[in-house]
């Protein structure tokens, strides 16, 4: 960092390394507040960094800013360092508190083969233990002092285990600053692991493209095209750019951005998006936005801004601790100090009193139990599938009042299947059609073709045909020979080219499109030979989910990019309310709207790139296990055995933990409440002290573990 003082025009944005937790977030804030040439401060442990505003006629100075950060332990690092492509994090056993976490914890479990190895060594490797866990938290506790910031969570640590160390309570102080080592560790993976679902966002757009120039293709990097340029796109390639269709037509797979199953057929003049992929035909685009405006660049930032502002809630330790420790700390002071002063009590009494006090002040009960219900209820939810990324994940899922559910692959099961066959001539049957266009659509990708060659290998097993000059008619359907005829396998939208004009089929077309079916028309000559209906359809269980939802008291609502015609067929047969034909940016802003109706908490579902703007927006985002990498990095919880009545079932888990947890903190407070008053007294001495502050702590860890015997027909889910 420069000597020099530099000044930065207001507002700025700055990227902080090392900054992974809430109570990260208080201390920087806290710091930049006191400069006088700042005047609003908003730091994101998720996003890894700070904004800043100065107040009208001045400037902030970057110097002095970076110099407080760095003086708190973190850095301020370079802004292309800080692009999503590149918010990639070491494992968490590789970081500074993870690596702290392994050297304590060792230590800890090696104090206690000591203590029953060689008791002659007393508490002393205890100490070791305490003492190597302590002096980091220590430093930062300084470090925030210095600053102006006394009441920290790591000032009230430093305290209670010093306490502990002198009146002989060694072990449970090592205890302690163990699991809170542990706490922040976790805490440091949560934002690493909120950084990495941007930085997977990021790699859906490729990194190059064909640029053309005078009808040539030239390979450039994607992130330089700007509006006006025309690129070349492949089949099999994905979109390096928002644009129009110049010239070319070919079906377009937007589940990246819209969720839909079925790929849509587009030509010359439709709009295409980056990240979506071409499948069967070369295309001219011209571009129409920059890199970074393009639609991936936009869901990007939609879930840098949601998840920044729905960084992690101070936890109720460190709230607690602003009042909390003060409080205990001065009563210590007066226990020890004002008694000799005003009577005949002896110093040594009174600092004995003191002393004991303050080991009954240490947290242990709070910082043991709370974890403990939490652990257990996060892994009763594991044991069934329910994968919750944390305790405050499992504490907001309670407060649900309204979840949205994507329809394909959350409601659905995310591919389509065929529903109907039927013959539209005289001399070919149902089983005819099926097996020729079987034939015709061997060893073609497309998501149709697919589950036509499934469904018909499931109803005929090897007995389909071979195709002979087979090929793709480009964005409409195949064609090829069978048995020495001459046949097409088109979209009833490009019936008319291929065939003779006929009431009775368009209308047995429309009845079946208006039931939300996707149509491939077989053809022999101009004649239609028969049809067959696909469609994605529900979940076995996706209705009984729903139900279990309502019996909860939860409010579901379908939100789908699919068309209009399909979610409303799928929303009738669930008996939901929906909303179809959303982009990415549509569902978070839904999201956004409920929340500031006040009718949240929301959730949010999904299993797709497209859900990855809501479930971020949503207070809880869950995906479903069979769904992207990006959903599922995005999401705060995921249903790994993909089953709708999940939902409910992690809803009633999460109530039902934090009843305990609720139970563990009136327990845990009334024991502490309890002694520190007949401690200050001397009714209780410091035997008395650690014994209630150690039973305090079974108590309420027996009763988190109680959890574990839980069975969802007992929580009502």
């Amino acid at each position: 960092m420069s000597n020099t003082t530099s000044t930065t025009a207001a507002p700025t944005t700055l990227r902080v390394q090392g900054m992974d937790c809430g109570g990260c977030e208080r201390k920087v804030e806290s710091a930049l507040t006191r400069l006088s040439h700042v005047e609003h401060v908003s730091a994101s442990s998720v996003t890894g960094s700070v904004r800043l505003t100065a107040p009208p006629g001045k400037t902030l100075q970057r110097a002095e800013i970076e110099s407080t950060i760095n003086a708190l332990g973190y850095q301020v690092i370079d802004e292309s360092v800080a692009t999503p492509g590149a918010k990639e994090s070491a494992p968490w056993w590789r970081t500074p508190k993870g690596r702290l976490v392994l050297v304590s914890g060792t230590l800890l479990a090696l104090a206690w083969a000591l203590k029953f190895a060689w008791p002659s060594l007393g508490t002393w490797p205890f100490v070791a233990a305490t003492v190597v866990g302590l002096v980091p938290i220590v430093q930062r506790a300084g470090q925030a002092l210095k600053m102006g910031n006394p009441f920290t969570i790591e000032m009230l640590m430093s305290i209670a285990a010093l306490g502990a160390l002198a009146i002989n309570a060694a072990a449970e102080a090592a205890v302690v600053v163990f699991l809170f080592a542990v706490g922040e560790m976790l805490e440091g993976v949560a934002a690493a692991q909120a950084r990495r679902s941007i930085s997977a966002l990021s790699k859906l757009t490729p990194s190059t493209a064909r640029l053309l120039e005078q009808g040539e293709p030239r390979e450039v990097a994607a992130a330089s095209l700007v509006p006006g340029q025309r690129v070349q796109v492949r089949p099999g390639d994905r979109l390096p750019c928002d644009g129009n269709i110049i010239a070319g037509h070919s079906s377009i797979d937007e589940s990246p951005v819209n969720g839909e199953s079925v790929p849509r057929e587009k030509a010359e003049g439709e709009a295409v998006f980056a990240g979506t992929v071409n499948l069967d035909g070369v295309l001219e685009v011209e571009v129409t936005r920059s890199a970074e405006n393009n639609t991936i660049a936009r869901v990007i930032q939609l879930v840098e801004e949601a998840q920044a502002a729905k960084a992690p809630v101070a936890r109720f330790i460190d709230r607690f601790a602003f009042y909390y420790m003060p409080a205990v700390v001065g009563v210590a002071l007066l226990v020890a100090v004002v008694p000799p002063l005003v009577s005949t009590m002896l110093w040594s009494e009174s600092i004995y009193r003191a002393l004991a006090l303050l080991l009954i002040a240490c947290p242990c009960a709070l910082v043991i139990s709370t974890p403990a219900a939490v652990a257990a209820g996060l892994s009763v939810g594991a044991r069934h599938g329910l994968l919750m990324k944390g305790g405050a994940v499992l504490e907001q899922l309670g407060k649900l009042k309204r979840v949205a559910l994507d329809k394909t692959g959350t409601l659905t099961a995310g591919t389509p299947a065929v529903t109907e066959v039927e013959s539209l001539a005289d001399d070919s049957s149902a089983a005819d059609v099926l097996r020729l266009a079987a034939a015709l659509e061997q060893g073609a990708s497309h998501p149709l073709a697919i589950a036509i060659s499934d469904y018909a290998r499931q109803q005929m097993g090897e007995k389909i045909p071979t195709v002979q000059g087979a090929r793709a008619l480009a964005g409409q359907g195949v064609a090829g020979q069978v048995e020495g005829r001459e046949l097409i396998l088109v979209s009833p939208r490009y019936l008319q080219r291929f065939s003779q004009r006929s009431d009775e089929v368009e209308a047995r077309i429309a009845t079946l499109e208006a039931q939300g079916k996707s149509l491939a028309v077989l053809i022999e000559g101009e004649r239609p030979l028969g049809l067959i209906a696909l469609r994605d359809e529900p979940r076995e269980d996706a209705r009984r989910g729903l139900q279990a939802l309502e019996r909860l008291g939860v409010q579901a609502i379908m939100l789908s990019g699919d068309n209009a015609r399909s979610v409303a067929v799928i929303a009738e047969r669930l008996e939901i309310e929906a909303e179809g034909e959303l982009m990415p940016e549509d569902k978070a802003q839904r999201v956004r709207q409920w929340q500031a109706q006040g009718l949240g908490p929301i959730g949010k579902v999904g299993d797709g790139i497209n859900d990855a703007p809501a479930l971020a927006a949503a207070e809880v985002g869950i995906a479903m296990g069979s769904g992207t990498d990006v959903a599922l990095e995005t999401a705060d919880a995921a249903l790994l055995k993909n089953r709708v009545s999940g939902i409910a079932e992690m809803i009633a888990l999460s109530r039902v933990t934090m009843r305990n947890v609720k139970t563990n903190v009136a327990l845990a407070l009334g024991f502490k409440a309890l002694f520190l008053v007949s401690t200050a007294l001397g009714i209780t001495g410091m035997w008395v002290a650690v014994m209630a502050d150690t039973g305090a702590t079974v108590l309420v860890t027996l009763n988190a573990l109680h959890l574990l015997r839980y069975r969802f027909n007992d929580i009502g889910a």
